[in-house]
């Protein structure tokens, strides 16, 4: 199947515009796409007539142009001969927002749609789905644009089988500053799976990251997922749910799933190298991570702060996870101490954390990030950043970036996300280095680099 008119559409349908409930799932989408997307979109009633000075379409047959994407929000019984009209129509694909299929008990009408689809080599996603979010592009969400969270484009994709799932995670990932390629609501993945969007993003040059919020899988097919995984040269991060008794019960009535042994399927992810997030806050964090760094580290982690407490507490999660924290060598001290400022050298712990204390200054920080990006004993740093502490300014993000950049060392970065420090933050970000708004987020984003295979 042709995936392209799915994702790259230059014309849309929207299939159950209503004329009388400007509400309606369908004109929520219409007007969206028609007022903020650089796409042709035609809304199609059977009715016909015109909404907001539009013509209306009675059939999608009737539209003067080849359409790529339908997207159907219309009564489930329905949908089986609006899909069969679209075939006929040649239309490329289509996204089927309705409900009311196998997660409500009517399989039956579920299988009418793949079959009619799998006969007429026609792809579709859904049905009981929110579609897809195209960064610039498009999106089918049947959410008022003026209260969806959209991440800027970047190098992550998000494949969810829940919709709300993959709305929240927009939102956080918003917040902590990672860029999507693309993001998709599979819904009942009737037709397109797990399976068939790896194989499409596998080839996608503008996604680096492939995440996936899964409820659970046919027979069998949770192990060719893997397997599949395994051979894809791009990071996969998988957020499971459905691991207890109760949760398999919620995925099968809300996607129609089956949700397995949760225990098997996370000990087959580890083995082959896929990154499992135990949560969405996880999800989050190495997916930033990912984003910046292909490669795989043994985690010993060399830790610069400016706060003691911070460098404990750090230590702590560090030593949870099993990532170790190593006493630095008599050279590495040294090397760090002859650069320090005069004020700083006396008052400075150069054990690891490395605490420059609040007195330390631009120079300071760098001395210490030149001091660690080469010493053998640490293969990824953590920087703690207090950017209130009155010697740091804007231009140090960048500056440190620059160090670790030039040893080919992965460094992450804690600052606070507060739009008085984002000039500081911008400096990390713009040289691809990746910060986190919480202690607890840079130590996962640094299990991440420990547990995914080398891409």
């Amino acid at each position: 199947m042709d995936f392209t008119p799915l994702f790259h559409p230059k014309t849309i349908a929207v299939l159950g515009v209503s004329l009388t409930n400007d509400r309606h799932p369908a004109n929520v989408i219409y007007n969206k796409i028609h007022l903020r997307y650089p796409v042709k979109v035609y809304p199609v009633n059977p009715r016909g007539g015109q909404f907001q000075r539009d013509r209306v379409y009675a059939d999608i047959a009737d539209i003067p142009a080849r359409i790529d994407l339908a997207v159907v929000a219309a009564r489930a019984e329905f949908v089986p001969d609006i899909l069969e009209r679209c075939i006929k129509s040649d239309v490329g694909g289509a996204v089927i927002i309705s409900g009311g299929f196998a997660e409500s008990g009517r399989a039956d009408l579920q299988e009418r749609l793949v079959t009619l689809a799998r006969t007429a080599d026609f792809p579709f996603i859904g049905p009981n789905c929110l579609g897809i979010y195209a960064p610039t592009r498009f999106d089918t969400f049947f959410l008022p644009g003026e209260r969806l969270v959209r991440p800027d484009p970047g190098p992550v994709a998000i494949v969810s089988q829940s919709g709300g799932v993959l709305v929240d995670q927009m939102v956080k990932f918003a917040d902590q500053g990672v860029g999507l390629s693309l993001a998709v609501s599979i819904g009942n993945k009737a037709l397109i799976r797990e399976l068939d969007m790896l194989a499409y993003l596998s080839e996608d040059p503008t996604t680096r990251v492939i995440a996936f919020y899964v409820e659970g899988f046919d027979k069998n097919e949770g192990r060719r997922f893997v397997q599949a995984a395994a051979s894809v040269p791009k990071p996969i991060i998988v957020l499971k749910s459905g691991k207890s008794i109760e949760g398999r019960r919620a995925a099968s009535s809300h996607t129609a799933s089956l949700a397995g042994d949760h225990r098997v399927f996370s000990s087959v992810l580890a083995q082959h190298g896929i990154v499992e997030a135990e949560n969405e806050f996880e999800m989050v964090s190495f997916c930033e991570s990912l984003s910046c760094y292909r490669q795989k580290i043994q985690g010993r982690v060399g830790i610069i702060t400016v706060s003691g407490g911070h460098g404990v507490l750090v230590t702590d999660i560090c030593a949870a996870r099993g990532l170790a924290v190593p006493q630095l060598s008599k050279d590495t001290r040294h090397k760090i101490l002859e650069n320090l400022s005069a004020s700083v050298q006396g008052i400075a712990s150069l054990e690891n954390p490395v605490d420059l204390t609040g007195s330390a200054r631009d120079d300071d920080f760098v001395a210490a990030a030149n001091g660690l990006s080469q010493a053998s004993e640490v293969d990824c740093v953590i920087l703690l950043l207090l950017p209130y502490s009155p010697g740091i300014s804007s231009d140090l993000g960048a500056r440190l970036s620059h160090v670790f950049r030039r040893e080919d060392k992965p460094l992450v970065a804690y600052v606070p996300h507060q739009e008085k420090y984002r000039m500081l933050i911008e400096g990390f970000e713009l040289n691809n280095v990746p910060v986190s708004s919480s202690i607890d987020g840079a130590v996962l984003m640094i299990e991440a680099l420990r547990r995914c295979r080398t891409c």
